[in-house]
């Protein structure tokens, strides 16, 4: 029976002075090889040092000095923005830790300099992100309909639209017309594309943005309209003289709002109208009414006997005689 050496070095050191002469075993070598590399590793393995334990302790703030040393471009940027106020403001608890108070205490990322050991809001779950953020601004009234908004149940963070570390007292978010709209447009490419026919709303003109209709941190509206006023579609704003009150009401206006008649991204109809003619608008919601006993002049508004003969042009476009379709202060039927 076979047995190998207790010194192994020996045979391996051995092998290669072999006789030229005599031709090589080449199994026997391989064999002999891997018994060494066994033999030596296990060696190895027993006379070296046990490995480190992990280290379990949780991370401690550093404060925002520390940041300075390897982020020095990002630390100069934000002693110009709002958020910076943090950094001096001790009533929220993070003064002199401002970069921790996003990014969480920073003691392993500075002994290891590993991204790991750090949160980073741009890589986290939108809901994580927005849980960062709402810290300081939950409950605010710029952002009190943020949790239930379009953009949040959208999974979109606030740092999609927000720059943190942005320099500047306005560098947080765009702020002038035409770069709001760029940034909106980079979701929102097909409402865009309606602002390129020929009756709109001037955004592409730069004329107002986005936000000037729309909150994107959300309101009780569909659509997060803006509201103005008593909580009033945010249309209002520019057309007041559309918003009454009015004594007789045209009750689209007050239920549907401007939509159930507008297209307010843009349409290819005068007035951004939903259709080609103003009849048509109309005989959305004043056609084939169902009435139990009608009488003979009733205003159903389809062909006779009622007495709007639609087949006549003079009953063509009803604003010829409804002229305050948004309502009136004078006249049930909205003549005047």
């Amino acid at each position: 029976m076979f047995r190998p050496p207790r010194d192994m070095s020996m045979v391996c050191a051995s092998l290669p002075a072999r006789r030229a002469s005599r031709p090589p075993c080449w199994s026997a070598l391989i064999a002999a090889a891997l018994l060494c590399s066994a033999t030596l590793g296990g060696a190895q393995q027993q006379t070296g040092a046990p490995a480190p334990p992990p280290d379990n302790k949780p991370a401690t703030y550093v404060g925002s000095d520390t940041c300075q040393a390897c982020h020095e471009d990002i630390f100069n940027a934000f002693q110009k923005s709002p958020h910076h106020l943090v950094e001096t403001d001790k009533k929220r608890g993070f003064d002199t830790k401002a970069c921790e108070s996003c990014h969480g205490p920073g003691s392993k990322h500075a002994d290891s300099v590993s991204a790991a050991d750090i949160r980073n809001p741009l890589k986290l779950r939108p809901a994580e992100a927005d849980k960062a953020c709402l810290t300081c601004h939950l409950n605010q009234p710029t952002h009190v309909g943020r949790i239930t908004s379009s953009h949040a149940k959208n999974q979109v963070a606030c740092v999609a639209c927000h720059s943190i570390h942005k320099n500047g007292p306005n560098g947080l978010v765009a702020r002038k017309a035409v770069e709001i709209n760029q940034l909106c447009t980079q979701c929102h490419a097909d409402v865009w594309a309606s602002f390129q026919r020929p009756y709109k709303h001037r955004l592409p003109e730069g004329a107002m943005s986005c936000v000037d209709c729309h909150n994107p941190h959300g309101t009780f509206l569909p659509r997060s309209i803006q509201t103005s006023r008593a909580n009033e579609p945010g249309c209002f704003k520019c057309h007041g003289d559309k918003a009454g009150p009015f004594v007789f009401e045209h009750p689209p206006v007050r239920l549907e709002g401007c939509a159930a008649c507008h297209e307010p991204h843009g349409s290819a109809n005068p007035r951004m109208l939903t259709r080609h003619q103003v009849s048509l608008v109309c005989l959305e919601c004043h056609s084939n009414l169902t009435v139990p006993t009608p009488p003979t002049n009733a205003n159903l508004g389809s062909t006779p006997p009622a007495i709007h003969d639609l087949r006549s042009p003079r009953f063509q476009n009803c604003t010829n005689c409804h002229q305050k379709v948004h309502g009136s202060n004078v006249s049930r039927d909205l003549f005047k």
